[in-house]
């Protein structure tokens, strides 16, 4: 395989949400204090489990993507083949059930869980009112899979799950907002299309807000004063994102996001 078709491919698999992802799982493991060996398996684990959604989503949406013109991606542009990428994602998958596995067996097939619900969306879910669902399973899931991937380890406390869950959800939401209008032209009509645009942001802002206030009543260990940082931002995003227009409360809404992921990291 050449450097550029290695390229292309990172370039087709969702690139931004599978670093975000993989990041966030290494920072988790840091702050749960495992062992370098055993960060670098959760890491690898969530890396690979990214790359194989992110692969699956383009190879599943290849027509669609066609259809609405999407340059962005590679598969649509005919830059990438689909050979090529059917074969990366294959490999992808095998290397999740393996380093998911080595992680710790309850601990992996928590992970695997949690990559399954991501091709559940692609393979389907995104088009029911049910389109939320994998993500609350797959962001609630991930801090588990972190926790136990110690060996010893039981599960984490309950507000930690909840409030990946709520950030997941909350997520989904915000990343459906570009998207709308094509979404709607190709039939993808989730539970962001159904309820409306306008609807679909208040609610998003809500659910990270709340998880933002899950966080903050979950933890014992949080300085004060990040503390109330935090969530002094994420009020003034949430108003942003509530009472401006264009691309603003998108932007406001990722904002909310990345600050309930730092909390979510931190708070311990």
């Amino acid at each position: 395989m050449t450097v550029p078709s290695i390229g292309v491919l990172a370039r087709s698999a969702h690139p931004g949400p599978a670093a975000a992802v993989t990041v966030l799982a290494g920072a988790l493991a840091v702050s749960a204090g495992l062992p370098a060996g055993r960060t670098a398996l959760v890491v690898g684990a969530v890396a690979s489990g990214q790359l194989s959604i992110g692969w699956s989503n383009d190879l599943i949406d290849l027509v669609r993507d066609r259809q609405v013109g999407r340059i962005d991606k590679p598969l649509a542009t005919g830059e990438l083949s689909a050979t090529l990428t059917r074969r990366a994602c294959v490999a992808a998958v095998l290397a999740t059930v393996v380093l998911s596995l080595l992680s710790g067996i309850v601990a992996g097939l928590i992970h695997l869980g949690c990559v399954c619900a991501g091709w559940a969306y692609n393979l389907g879910l995104k088009s029911t009112p049910l389109s939320w669902l994998p993500f609350a399973l797959a962001f609630g899931g991930l801090p588990v899979f972190v926790v136990m991937a110690e060996p010893g380890a039981g599960p984490p406390a309950l507000w930690m799950p909840v409030a990946g869950a709520l950030l997941g959800i909350g997520a989904h939401l915000v990343n459906t907002l570009p998207d709308f209008a094509g979404d709607e032209l190709t039939g993808v009509r989730g539970l962001p299309h159904r309820i409306g645009e306008r609807v679909t942001r208040v609610l998003a802002v809500a659910l990270l807000c709340l998880a933002s206030g899950v966080i903050a009543a979950g933890s014992g260990s949080m300085p004060t004063a990040l503390l109330v940082l935090v969530l002094s931002v994420v009020a003034v995003l949430g108003v942003v994102a509530l009472l401006t227009g264009g691309r603003t409360p998108f932007r406001a809404a990722v904002g909310i996001a990345l600050a309930d992921a730092v909390m979510l990291v931190v708070a311990r």
